[in-house]
């Protein structure tokens, strides 16, 4: 296996995906999520990171969490076939380059997504790239996944997945790999590899003690890391979404898997440092810089 060479990336605008013009149809994506009601994380930060890269959004909503910027104080799930049946209704009809799944709440939900990535040819088995977020807990370490579901994931939806970008916290649960070092964040890739993912981004930004945010991409054969400066905030709120998102958006445009993550690590970089504080705790990622 190839060491791992190092990518640094600036916090500078990134270079922006292509965008349709007025009138035209633009590439297409899915988003298979939870609501957050605070709007921060979940299919509300996908659908952001989506509509400010000029890729129109769909969504298979998973469950409503009641959530705000301290916690979850509830969720309720979305019957598993009503879930599938959003995802039979939109992807023949509009069409789509790439999906990603987000919070999946239930063993039911998983198996329900599994079986119908399959059927649309979503995943690694398909023509469709997709993005697994393996969401387990919010950022607050409130559960965002059934206890018995774990297992159905690791099973069912790591061995169709393109890509998995689980955080540190997610990969201890996993794959049972404590990341605490680079070698350690190796381990857990191959950890990864070994259940099925074709690519496997291990994310580095809960790595307090390395004073950079280091991401590492592994496809079985070549460790790549990707490293970004460490922003000094606590309004970071929906990262991880967003980061898979970004990657979703530049699978669907047809860009590599490798220039897929280095485009997405430099946008939610930059959405890091244009961070802003909301409600009494923390703060989401903000694309809104994409506006100015």
């Amino acid at each position: 296996m190839t060491e791992a060479p190092t990518e640094s990336l600036r916090v500078e605008t990134p270079d922006l995906l292509p965008t349709a013009e007025p009138g035209e149809t633009p590439v297409r994506v899915m988003t298979i999520a939870g609501s957050d009601s605070g709007g921060g994380a979940g299919m509300q930060a996908d659908m952001r990171t989506f509509a400010l890269l000029g890729v129109h959004a769909c969504v298979a909503v998973t469950a409503v969490t009641v959530q705000n910027t301290v916690g979850v104080s509830d969720f309720q799930e979305i019957a598993p076939e009503i879930v599938a049946a959003q995802m039979r209704s939109v992807v023949p009809d509009i069409g789509i380059g790439a999906a990603k799944t987000g919070m999946l709440a239930s063993a039911p939900i998983i198996e329900s997504v599994a079986d119908t990535c399959t059927e649309l040819g979503l995943g690694s088995i398909g023509s469709m790239p997709l993005v697994v977020d393996p969401v387990c807990a919010s950022m607050h370490g409130d559960p965002l996944l059934a206890a018995d579901a774990l297992n159905t994931l690791t099973r069912r939806l790591l061995p169709l997945a393109d890509l998995v970008t689980p955080n540190l916290d997610e990969v201890r649960l996993i794959t049972g790999v404590n990341v605490i070092d680079a070698a350690t964040q190796r381990d857990a890739a191959r950890a990864l590899r070994d259940l099925g993912a074709r690519w496997a981004l291990v994310k580095g930004g809960h790595l307090r003690a390395s004073t950079r945010s280091p991401d590492l991409l592994f496809d079985g054969e070549t460790f790549v890391e990707i490293t970004a400066p460490r922003i000094d905030t606590a309004h970071d709120h929906g990262a991880g979404d967003t980061l898979a998102a970004a990657i979703t958006a530049a699978l669907a445009h047809g860009y590599p898997m490798l220039d897929a993550v280095r485009f997405a690590k430099q946008w939610v970089t930059r959405g890091l440092a244009a961070a802003y504080p909301l409600g009494a705790g923390h703060g989401p990622v903000n694309p809104l810089w994409r506006v100015r």
